[in-house]
């Protein structure tokens, strides 16, 4: 017997506009935080008191013991009012810079300096109030609180050394409150006075815990335990449902970055160092770290960039889900959303570049925000310096590097925190500088161990980044990875070459074409070793590539004597397939890109140096109409 759904068939979605994408875009670049440079402080230290916001911080104390105070403004720190009494491991709390209260801490870096001092701060002085009841140090505060309207945890007091202390402040004195569940001190955490998060540290033993409070105004409650134990780092966040942790000491340092929406901690992306001592403030979208152990002026930035999945869509909205099948009644067609395969990518005309040059420099996470820099400059005699900036509308000139220098110079990392090395100022004239770009300008670090042009490069971050390959006085299979210090070498390629393109990070990475004459071979790196895997397409060198190990575009170069092609492949961590070719032919261009979905061509030799800027954005997925003859 025939179903009824064999006799009248199934109901079928009717819309008047095709599905708009949110899905596979938001999966294509996703909401994520990332950290990078800002500015430094007037002066190095660590373990200060911290509070505000990212665009008014404040930082007060601090080790080598001082009484020395900063206020940032988002991009710069400033000298202000000293402390009446100068500490470090102190506490405060606020919502901006020119109203903050700071609390405890110790004056001698032992048991016998702890003090029980609160001043609180009018933009202009500092003025002693009343005292916490009890001395202590190391303890976590309300750092979004007010001056008005504080909290002091834990943290370590004369006898015994580890306290569960809470104290209330409400502008004029402090009162003792609900304990905590589990002493302990050197922990991380932030919110108000009604509202705040206690975690990890050290308890007696010592030992570290993953264990985690929240405070309701007037009780402690164990909640969701953090990822990794640490102590002696910083901290962000305005309640017990919205918190971040980052670097400290786990031990070893640690980068690592966490964050807390109120039902559980995820792994975020690291700190562009492993830090601790550091300290910190402002939302958990939008914070800062300062300082560090060893008495660091470094500043980091925290902030969210990407796709946000809380957007509320439009009435109408449909997103594009692979499988749909549905009728357009404007059109009178029926249509399906297929997986795509390859990404259905376009190359597409963006502005050009402010100089013209070619065998440049790259970083940047997608095709809006990247950094170019060196080259060789029009009629491939001169070298370049120039760095430029694009932000998907327009390139700006930055800082110049402190060596002008092309020939396929290295870079890694983002927009703003990249790394610049290698490359060449003239055929057998090689470079092994290594620079750091902190967003403002361009610092010298340690030296590549050999000095080569024409390698290939890849790292997502300034702290992490590898070389392979090049030419010096003949062709190498060097490869040399960077931990942020020193570059290490480590295993050769399996097949030396010049002119070949890597992208991926310094333990997971791709290798790929070269010369000489056009090489297709492919070798994927896995932190230790090269292995051979499938060859391009097409064979080339001085090409452009960006992306993951696992998800790489390849694009142009020179595949012949005399001949620059457009070809576009992509590598899905087992083979290459071509896809859309680019506008514009070239060879030697500078690239940028974290993934296949969204990267950056410019630059380049076409029949001189060139300023064409292209930009590459993927989907993957097609809406495709349905026949019915």
């Amino acid at each position: 017997m025939s179903e009824y759904k064999g006799i009248k068939g199934f109901q079928v979605q009717t819309r008047t506009t095709d599905p708009v994408p949110y899905a596979q875009a938001l999966a294509d670049n996703p909401y994520g935080g990332v950290w990078s440079s800002g500015g430094g402080l007037n002066t190095g230290r660590e373990s200060a008191g911290t509070s505000g916001t990212l665009t008014a911080g404040l930082y007060a104390g601090g080790y080598n013991i001082t009484a020395k105070v900063e206020k940032y403004d988002g991009s710069s720190w400033t000298e202000v009012s000293d402390l009446n009494t100068g500490r470090r491991q102190l506490k405060a709390s606020g919502t901006s810079n020119t109203a903050n209260v700071v609390f405890g801490g110790d004056t001698s870096g032992n048991a016998t300096g702890l003090v029980a001092n609160t001043e609180s701060w009018d933009n202009s002085s500092w003025t002693e109030v009343a005292d916490l009841n009890s001395a202590r140090s190391r303890m976590v505060g309300s750092q979004y609180g007010s001056s008005t309207a504080a909290l002091a945890a834990g943290g370590s007091q004369p006898s015994p050394s580890f306290s569960a202390l809470t104290e209330s402040w409400d502008g004029s004195s402090w009162t003792e409150v609900a304990d905590l569940s589990t002493v302990r001190r050197l922990s991380f955490g932030s919110g108000t006075y009604t509202s705040m998060i206690v975690a990890t540290g050290v308890t007696t033993g010592p030992a570290l815990t993953t264990a985690v409070e929240s405070w309701n105004g007037s009780s402690w409650t164990e909640i969701a335990e953090v990822n990794t134990p640490r102590e002696s780092g910083g901290s962000a966040g305005v309640s017990n449902t919205s918190n971040l942790i980052f670097g400290g000491n786990s031990p070893p340092r640690i980068a690592l970055t966490e964050d807390w929406n109120g039902s559980a901690w995820t792994e975020v992306n690291d700190m562009a160092s492993v830090e601790s001592d550091n300290d910190g403030a402002g939302t958990s979208s939008a914070a800062w770290s300062a300082g560090g152990n060893g008495y660091e002026t470094k500043t980091e930035e925290w902030s969210f960039s990407g796709l946000d999945p809380s957007t509320t869509p439009a009435a109408d909205y449909a997103d594009a889900i692979t499988g749909d099948f549905y009728y357009n009644s404007s059109t009178g067609q029926f249509k399906t959303v297929n997986t795509g395969g390859a990404p259905i990518g376009t190359w597409a005309s963006g502005t050009n570049m402010n100089t013209a040059r070619q065998a440049l420099g790259g970083a940047g996470a997608t095709y809006n925000a990247v950094l170019g820099f060196g080259g060789i400059l029009a009629p491939a005699t001169a070298m370049s310096a120039n760095t430029e900036s694009y932000d998907g509308t327009a390139w700006s000139e930055l800082a110049d590097l402190n060596t002008a220098r092309g020939y396929k110079i290295g870079g890694a990392g983002i927009q703003t925190a990249a790394l610049a090395f290698g490359g060449g100022s003239a055929p057998g004239a090689d470079h092994n500088e290594t620079e750091h770009w902190n967003g403002s300008s361009w610092t010298e670090l340690n030296n590549l161990n050999s000095a080569r042009e024409g390698a290939g490069s890849a790292g997502f971050v300034y702290t992490a980044a590898l070389l392979a390959g090049g030419y010096d006085t003949a062709i190498r299979a060097y490869t040399e990875t960077w931990d942020g210090t020193n570059w290490t070498e480590v295993a050769d390629l399996n097949t030396g070459r010049n002119g070949l393109n890597a992208f991926g990070t310094s333990t997971a990475a791709i290798a790929v074409a070269g010369s000489p004459g056009v090489k297709t071979e492919t070798e994927s790196w896995n932190g230790s070793t090269w292995t051979e895997v499938a060859d391009l397409n097409e064979g080339r060198s001085y090409a452009g590539a960006f992306g993951a190990s696992t998800d790489g575009i390849m694009f142009s170069g020179y595949d012949s004597p005399g001949s620059q092609t457009t070809n576009t492949e992509f590598w899905n961590g087992t083979s290459w397939t071509e896809v859309n070719n680019m506008g514009s032919i070239r060879q030697s261009p500078g690239a940028a890109g974290q993934t296949a979905s969204s990267g950056l061509a410019f630059g380049g030799y076409v029949s001189d140096e060139s300023t064409i800027t292209e930009e590459w954005v993927a989907k993957d997925f097609q809406i495709k109409t349905v026949t019915t003859s």
